[in-house]
């Protein structure tokens, strides 16, 4: 078997695949040596079969491929597919479109939080994997037929994957859950990197403003560069590099050199040139417009109701047959608890609301309690005195 490295066939490929309701898909990457991940495989599959197209093959031209992912009639069906996307995000500038995401379907449908694509062979497709090649050099050529099948292997079963869950969620009524989180995974903002932001990735110990300052524009010159060159961040400069230069300012281009962390002769470079135009744009930030950072307060202890809304959102889920996961974590939870009357969070909108946040308000508001019973925990509606005493004089 030999992937697909020429355009002719690629296009034939691709005019076949846009007349299916649906095609898997999945990609071999490294970003070892890069900023953008190098995409070294793309494999697809229909009925009719399964196709690896070599994107690093001389004079392929990727349109066909390019067309097909935007293609709106033909469903594109990945697992796990937020880092693909990202590739085809920096590859085209846009999302494929339509998305199926088997792992958040699977959670939906009850297999769990963050269920893996080799759990859903077992389970499903009722095969084993092959994972000796999961840790090869996919840039490397030629591909080993070993290789190949491993790749294949990736969206062969996910036909049978998505089939089962597609179905079950038409059964359950559950299609618009995964829809949102569709939604949520198609939102460009998602895979555009500002290099403006870039310093608030850095575990900074200090507060100091202007320190700050300089570092937001050391850390956006970096992210610049590495962008430009195509280069890991931490090969254009590391982070400690960054800290010392922040904390200690070289007022020229000598005293840059001396620099532990900084090249021989860097200053000199084009890229020094532009470190030195960063520094001076950070030392000249007005002070009212200096980043901080504000340090995280002490927190109170855990209000007790959230131990009550952890217990309620496992009985939920458990009963849904959705994963908790994807509802709410402990950490949304304790906040709902210190602010009963916040609707920033995820469990107040949408499906989540229905299974879980309206029950969650009314816990909070006393009128749902939780009962042991036969050894295990009942969630019951709770009814107020004045109904009782409205009731009794009836």
């Amino acid at each position: 078997m030999l992937p697909i490295t020429d355009t002719d066939e690629l296009k034939a490929l691709c005019e076949r695949l846009s007349k299916a309701d649906f095609v898997t898909v999945d990609t071999e990457f490294l970003r070892d040596n890069t900023y953008y991940p190098m995409l070294c495989l793309v494999q697809v599959a229909d009925d009719e079969g399964a196709h690896a197209i070599d994107p690093l093959a001389e004079g392929l031209d990727l349109s066909p491929l390019m067309d097909l992912l935007m293609n709106e009639k033909v469903l594109k069906v990945l697992h796990a597919c937020r880092q693909d996307l990202e590739i085809f995000y920096q590859m085209m500038g846009k999302l494929p479109s339509p998305l199926f995401d088997t792992q958040v379907a699977a959670m939906v449908c009850g297999f769990g939080d963050s269920v893996g694509y080799e759990t859903l062979v077992t389970k499903i497709a009722k095969a084993q994997l092959d994972k000796s090649a999961r840790y090869t050099d996919w840039s490397k050529r030629p591909l080993s037929e070993t290789q190949l099948q491993y790749a294949l292997g990736d969206v062969t079963y996910l036909r049978t994957i998505y089939r089962r869950l597609s179905k079950e969620l038409k059964a359950t009524g559950r299609e618009r859950w995964v829809d949102e989180e569709m939604a949520i995974l198609r939102d460009p903002s998602i895979y555009e990197i500002q290099p403006e932001d870039a310093w608030q990735r850095l575990k900074v110990r200090t507060n100091k403003p202007r320190f700050l300052g300089l570092l937001k524009e050391l850390a956006a010159w970096r992210e610049r560069q590495a962008q430009e060159r195509d280069l890991p961040r931490n090969r254009v400069a590391k982070d400690e590099t960054l800290f010392e230069i922040a904390a200690h300012p070289p007022k020229d281009e000598a005293a840059l050199d001396r620099i532990r962390g900084v090249p021989k002769g860097f200053s000199r470079s084009r890229a020094g040139k532009s470190l030195m135009e960063a520094l001076e744009a950070g030392m000249n930030i007005p002070d009212k417009d200096l980043p901080q950072i504000e340090r995280a307060k002490p927190r109170p202890a855990t209000p007790p109701m959230a131990d009550l809304l952890k217990v309620l959102l496992k009985i939920k889920c458990q009963d849904a047959k959705v994963a908790a996961r994807m509802v709410a974590n402990a950490q949304d939870l304790e906040n709902w608890a210190a602010e009963p009357d916040t609707t920033d969070i995820k469990a107040m909108h949408g499906w989540r609301y229905e299974i879980f946040g309206a029950d969650a308000v009314k816990l909070m508001q006393g009128n749902l309690g939780l009962t042991a019973r036969d050894g295990d925990i009942d969630v019951v509606e709770l009814v107020a005195e004045e109904e009782l005493e409205d009731g009794e004089g009836a």
